[in-house]
């Protein structure tokens, strides 16, 4: 990875953190998903016409990754509803590095080293840290949990599946812009059905921020995609998810809340994981 990737995949991951606090940041999940999935289909439109259509085989990476992203989306919505922000989003984002490598390694050929392997193991019990601590004495929240690691299996399923695409179409902002004008207008479409005549209402009180969310998904999206025409998919992913420690802060400075010493040290067990994951890239 040149520092030219490294930095593109950074900025990425901060942007990824911001949008993700701004649609937990709003109450209901439905306007805040809408509004962030309608805002990257316009956006999506709006570059189409700038940009060069993807290669026939690229086609049918884009469709799949669009149903893929429309189960990631409902799967986020559950995990933030029903957890915090400073544990749904490690979980969700560290689960997605161990799965990618694996994936990679099967559909990608890029098979990893004893690097990667000691990342995973370390990983896995950051993450285990992650999830249970905080407890004292009560059981887990095993649905806020669960739905958690089922959002990183999709995060994990959609990095293959556009990683492969995004190489066989000739243009990564082509690739962007078509998938998200294709797989953006699902929940709009939704959200449109349920309130009917009260879709404008519902949506504008938060419209503003809403927008910025869909901005800097799109952003930080298009980047992971030029970065995986340049380098190989594990590490990306693994760099990518350095964004936890901003999704940490940002859940303890906005959100207040606790991120005492126990999940600091468990978060920290997670980013040496993928840092190591990383090395072996």
């Amino acid at each position: 990875m040149t520092p030219v990737v490294t930095a593109a995949v950074l900025l990425a991951a901060v942007t990824h953190a911001g949008w993700n606090a701004i649609a937990h940041r709003i109450t209901d999940k439905l306007v805040g998903f809408t509004l962030i999935s309608g805002g990257g289909m316009l956006i999506g439109l709006a570059l189409i016409p700038f940009t060069a259509v993807p290669a026939a085989g690229a086609w049918p990476y884009l469709i799949a990754s669009s149903g893929i992203h429309i189960a990631y989306y409902a799967l986020l919505m559950t995990s933030f509803r029903l957890g915090d922000f400073g544990q749904a989003y490690p979980i969700a984002r560290g689960t997605a590095p161990l799965v990618v490598t694996l994936l990679a390694a099967l559909f990608a050929h890029e098979v990893p080293d004893g690097w990667a392997a000691a990342g995973i193991a370390l990983s896995c019990a950051g993450l285990t840290g992650v999830a249970l601590w905080g407890l004292r004495g009560r059981k887990p929240d095993w649905a806020a949990i669960g739905a958690a690691l089922a959002t990183g299996l999709t995060i994990a399923a959609y990095t293959v599946v556009d990683g492969l695409g995004v190489r066989a179409s000739g243009s990564s902002l082509g690739y962007i812009a078509w998938l998200m004008a294709v797989q953006g207008a699902v929940i709009p479409v939704y959200a449109l059905r349920r309130w009917r005549g009260r879709f404008a209402a519902e949506l504008r009180p938060f419209a503003r921020v809403g927008l910025l969310g869909a901005a800097l998904s799109v952003t930080a999206y298009a980047l992971v995609l030029w970065a995986q025409t340049k380098a190989e998919l594990a590490p990306i992913a693994a760099l990518r998810e350095s964004s936890i420690i901003v999704g940490a802060a940002i859940g303890a400075v906005f959100f207040k809340e606790r991120f005492g010493a126990p999940r600091i040290a468990a978060a920290g067990l997670l980013v040496v994981g993928i840092g190591l994951m990383l090395h072996a890239g």
